[in-house]
Parts: C-alpha cells; structure tokens; sequence
C-alpha cells in the first residue's frame, strides 16, 4: 500500500505544479495582448496614433529581450520562485497602473516596467519545470506550459473587449491587473512545491555534479539552440503575420475570409502543442522529432504555394502547418533541457528564448517587402523553406548536445 501510495503522491504534486506555472505563463501571454484590442479607444485617450502606441508595444517586447537573459542568471543564482512571484506582480502592476493613469508618457514607463516582468516567465519557469516534474511527464508538462501561452494570447481580446463594454477601459485593465496580483498570492502560498533544479539535487550530489561551465552560453550546442529559436519565430511570425494579406492578394478575398486560414492555424496550433507533449514522453530523440515537425509544417505549406487552391483547401493546409508548428513545442523544450547542466535551466533557457524576440523583429523586415513587392506566394514559399532550415539547425544541435555529454 505504501509503495502505491507514492506514485499517487508524486502526480498530485506534479499537477499542482503545472497548475500554477501554467496559469502564470497565461496571465503573462495575456498581459502582452491585452492592449492591442484598446488601441482604437487609447488613441482618442492619449492623442497619439496607432504608431506611438505599437512603439510602445515595441517597447515591451524589447525591455523582455534584453533584460530576459540577465534574468535567467539571477534564477539560477537566487532561485526562480521568488522571481516569478515578482514578476507576475510587476507585470499586473503595469497592467492595473495603465489602468490608473491615463497619460502617454505614463504608458512609456508602465511598458518598461511591463517588459521586466515579463523577462521573468521564460527562465523560471523552465528551471521550476525541470527541478518540480517527474522526467515519465517532462513531455506533457512542457505541452501543457505551452498551452497556457497560446491559451493567454487567444482569451486576451474577447476578455478585455467584454469587461470594457461593462465597466469601462480603465476598469478592465484594472481588474486584469488585480487578478495578476491574485495569482501571484496563489503562487506565493504554495511556494514551497516550486521547486527549481539549482536546488533540487541533494547537498552530495550536488557536491560531486559537475558545475556548469563558465561559456555556457557560448557553446556550440547553446548557440546553434539560439539561433534555432531565432529561425522557428522567423517563420512562425512570418506566416501569422503576413498570411492573412497574402492570401487577401493572392484571391481578392475579403478580410474575413481571408482571416479563415490564419485563424484555423492558432487555434490547431493548441491542440498540436498538447498532442506533442503525450509524444515527447515516448520518445528520446527530440531532435528528430523537432526536425520531423519541422519537415511535415513544410510540407503542409507547399501545396499552398505550388498550386491555386480554393480557400477551403489552403484553411485545410494551414491548420495542419498549425499542428505541426503547435507539437514542435514540447519536444524542443525537452531537447534544450537535455543539453542544460543541473542548476543551468534559467541562464540556458533565458539566453536560447531570447532568440523567439529577435526573430520576431527581424521577421517583418523580410516578409513585409514581399507582399509589399506583390509577390505574396513567396510568403509561403518562404515560410516553408524556414522550416526546412530550422528543422536542420535542430539536428544539428542535437549532435552538438550529444557530443558534448560524451
């Protein structure tokens, strides 16, 4: 009865666990789009244009980017719980004080302070996921991680369009902001399962593992992992950006329709990422399976590109590339964590996610001109050749982290 008993004891844990981490990761995706929905109101408020207001959309983006590796340090030296909690605080203190202070510059200053609380999520996160969960379920906790940020993105609009319509603009951003600062006293009452993998192995363990190395973050598998990154938001952003006006071109298609593909691509995306978690469990090569995700997303693309089909069969092809680009997401977690040496996880994944924000900037710059130049079939032709490349740099870093754990 004993031995039985443990196993029971140890999956309650680890659900309770990707609870709590997981409504953190959504309320984080959450607080990141929850002002484009505003936007036609908060350029009457402010008496600025759609410009100054992406600028400081920008603006969050980049504080995240920069601060997001340093974070991911200070995880590793302090532990990530407290950080979490303190970011989540600081990112729905933004939200509410957005709320509060209706002035523009103030917005400046409350986006900063939103961008430091979201460079939080990537590097704790993963170090409480790989020191709190049972290897048998890494896949799946990965998945379901994941889940809650796509899950964020998608409830965003409707929830802060709907409590606008109630109480006001102000009041939804402020309400949003206090159910942030509400999770976090969750978070910070049942701090004690949140464990990271800096403290997770016993005191002799750790006095015989060895330490990570000094270029960590400048090693081959660490870079090639990074510029992995770099080229799997390349493309994902490329497709969910552009997609929508090169299909618009392609078949003068309406807005709505053309919004149909797009929209069937997120929305499988989620159920790709949760498929690839239970997948990522039965498996030990994550690099193959990444690269295969990859290979498959490129061939869901292709028919688009080579062919004029009609804007059933593209929103069919697009909710495929969907899957495969939502599964990706477990087994590349997996094979980051793999190459990660015990008490690394906030550094290593702080560092290699930063690569999502630069490829997110760089991606208008290549896929903008090409529908700009009318020539909007090369958006998928491009977006499926990316693929083709991440899918190879993944291997690539696969062998890399191999032979360097020989």
């Amino acid at each position: 009865m004993a031995t039985s008993a443990l196993p029971d004891r140890s999956t309650r844990r680890d659900v309770k666990v990707m609870t709590l981490i997981t409504v953190g990761h959504f309320l984080s995706h959450f607080y990141i789009l929850i002002l484009p929905p505003l936007f036609p109101i908060l350029t009457g408020v402010y008496g600025v244009g759609y410009t100054e207001l992406g600028l400081a959309l920008g603006l969050l983006n980049l504080v995240t980017a920069v601060t997001q590796a340093p974070v991911g340090f200070l995880v590793d030296r302090f532990g990530a719980r407290g950080i979490l909690i303190g970011g989540l605080v600081l990112f729905a203190l933004a939200t509410l004080l957005i709320g509060v202070v209706p002035s523009y510059p103030a917005l400046i200053l409350f986006m900063v302070l939103a961008g430091l609380g979201n460079a939080v999520f990537h590097p704790a996160d993963y170090a409480i996921l790989a020191g709190s969960i049972g290897l048998a379920r890494m896949g799946r906790a990965y998945s379901i991680h994941s889940f809650g940020g796509y899950f964020g993105f998608a409830a965003a609009p409707p929830v802060v369009v709907f409590l606008t319509s109630l109480v006001g603009w102000q009041w939804a951003l402020i309400l949003c902001g206090l159910a942030g600062i509400a999770v976090a006293l969750v978070l910070f009452l049942n701090s004690a399962v949140l464990v990271d993998d800096r403290v997770r192995q016993p005191a002799a363990a750790s006095r015989t593992a060895p330490a990570a190395p000094r270029g960590l973050l400048l090693s081959w598998p660490v870079m090639l992992s990074f510029l992995f990154f770099i080229l799997l938001a390349l493309g994902q952003t490329g497709l969910s950006g552009f997609s929508v006006a090169a299909i618009k071109e392609l078949y003068q298609a309406t807005l709505e329709q053309a919004n149909w593909p797009l929209t069937a691509f997120l929305a499988v995306s989620a159920v790709g990422v949760l498929c690839g978690g239970f997948l990522a469990d039965r498996s030990h090569r994550h690099d193959l399976m990444t690269a295969g995700y990859l290979g498959l997303l490129a061939l869901a693309l292709l028919p688009v590109a080579l062919w004029p089909l009609p804007l059933w069969a593209i929103t069919l092809h697009m909710a495929a590339a969907g899957f495969f680009s939502g599964a990706i997401a477990p087994s590349r977690d997996i094979m980051i964590r793999q190459m990660t040496p015990p008490g690394a996880s906030g550094r290593v994944f702080g560092f290699v996610t930063t690569g999502f924000n630069v490829g997110g900037l760089i991606a208008p710059f290549l896929f903008g001109p090409l529908v700009d130049r009318h020539l909007p079939i090369m958006v998928f032709w491009a977006a499926a050749g990316i693929a083709l490349a991440t899918g190879a740099m993944a291997l690539v870093a696969g062998r890399g982290s191999r032979r360097a754990q020989l």
